[in-house]
């Protein structure tokens, strides 16, 4: 069973994916723009010869706009093949790939800062504007009479008016009154309610600061319990404990990333007594590499279909792939362990399938063995053929892993 990644190697194998993911998303996106471009372009050209076409070039258009088709679709089927190719030559470069990539990892650059986002609710921190004050009401003015009209009963009528008017006043000036003599009251109740809103934002603002403030001491403490961590790591190393050593093999590991669809996982043991490492890599199954050579279109069904690999085709890629892996695992190890703590790695490299025989999960091994530092630093990667590489280790090789046929342990040579 494969050792789980620590903290900080998954830390740095999903940085790693996530890079992978955000290339590939922009290269996506670059090419549906384009496609999408053309295409426009196309329709918008075909449109504009439609509208000006006479009925006798209706044919011929038809004719033009099958032969578009028919080179867009040709087009798609290049396309499919250049993305298969592309997925050949990321394969077929497994090895190459990391020796321009110095894998020491430097453990300081993984120690981390507390970052906290903004304080959410700033508008608390803004005091609530007091009301406009309630203005004292306007002192009623009496007013005059109203004209006596006709002639009869003039007095009576003058008098009656007066008589209204003045109890108009008094109506106006007691109300005025009341009014006057609530205003007291009404202000002391304004206030009172400013001062309940201020009194409850401060206490929203004060438990939102508290749980801010909580919230931010627990990341402080997440990231010094991690730099913490990281301290025991370091320290460990440079004493080259066994835990120290495994997990800094396993983070260098995790940060060597391998296709998304082509996933490669790795666990290691280190014994220091002999200053070994025991390193196993899984690698997909054949069934992962797609048995393909090209995508051919044909006219007559407007269908692309696949044209498939040879057997041989196949066979030496995949064992090509396994041999790079295997290749690769080891140095990107040796070159990462810069003060020489391990002294040899023993590894072995297969991979999980069914068994045909049996219908149950099994393990098939396609390589083992054991190089020491100085046999392997003797070796020029960037100009050797991997199997040969291997053969020259004393590798105990599998003569067809595209067969899922195994390795034969028995004649791996111990390190030197």
């Amino acid at each position: 069973m494969a050792r789980r990644r620590g903290f900080f190697a998954e830390v740095q194998h999903q940085a790693k994916v996530a890079e992978q993911r955000q290339q590939a998303a922009l290269r996506q996106q670059s090419q549906a723009v384009k496609r999408a471009e053309s295409a426009q372009r196309a329709a918008e050209r075909a449109q504009v010869a439609a509208s000006r076409a006479s009925e006798q070039d209706r044919k011929r258009l038809e004719r033009e706009a099958a032969q578009a088709h028919a080179a867009a679709r040709q087009a798609e089927a290049e396309e499919m093949t250049a993305e298969l190719h592309e997925k050949y030559t990321v394969l077929d470069g497994i090895l190459s790939a990391t020796l321009d990539v110095d894998d020491y990892v430097d453990l300081e650059s993984l120690r981390a800062v507390a970052t906290h986002p903004p304080f959410a609710r700033e508008d608390l921190r803004l005091p609530i504007p007091a009301p406009a004050p309630i203005p004292d009401p306007v002192l009623p003015a009496k007013r005059e009479p109203d004209a006596v009209k006709g002639v009869f009963g003039r007095k009576q009528k003058a008098a009656d008016a007066a008589a209204a008017a003045e109890q108009q006043y008094a109506t106006d000036y007691w109300a005025w009154k009341a009014a006057v003599d609530e205003l007291p009251a009404r202000r002391a109740a304004q206030e009172a309610q400013h001062a309940d809103a201020e009194r409850a934002r401060k206490a929203a603002l004060e438990a939102a600061l508290a749980q801010y403030e909580s919230e931010s001491a627990a990341r402080v403490k997440e990231v010094a319990d991690q730099n913490e961590s990281l301290d025991q790591l370091i320290a460990g190393l440079g004493y080259g404990t066994v835990d120290a050593v495994q997990e800094y093999v396993s983070i260098v590991l995790a940060n060597s990333v391998y296709p998304e669809w082509f996933t490669v996982s790795h666990s290691a043991t280190f014994e220091p007594a002999t200053a070994e490492l025991t390193l196993r890599v899984l690698v997909p199954g054949p069934d992962s590499v797609p048995a393909i050579k090209s995508y051919k279109y044909t006219k007559a069904t407007d269908e692309i279909t696949p044209v498939a690999s040879t057997q041989k085709e196949a066979k030496d890629r995949y064992a090509g792939i396994v041999h790079n892996t295997a290749l690769r695992s080891l140095h990107e190890v040796f070159e990462a362990d810069r003060r020489g703590l391990i002294k040899s790695i023993s590894l072995e490299l297969g991979t999980e399938t069914i068994s045909p025989a049996t219908g149950q999960p099994t393990y098939v091994p396609f390589v083992a063995v054991a190089a020491s530092r100085e046999q392997f630093e003797l070796l020029d990667l960037s100009a050797i053929v991997p199997a040969a590489t291997l053969e020259h280790l004393g590798a105990a090789v599998s003569k067809n892993p595209y067969g899922l046929v195994p390795a034969v342990a028995g004649g791996v040579r111990r390190a030197r």
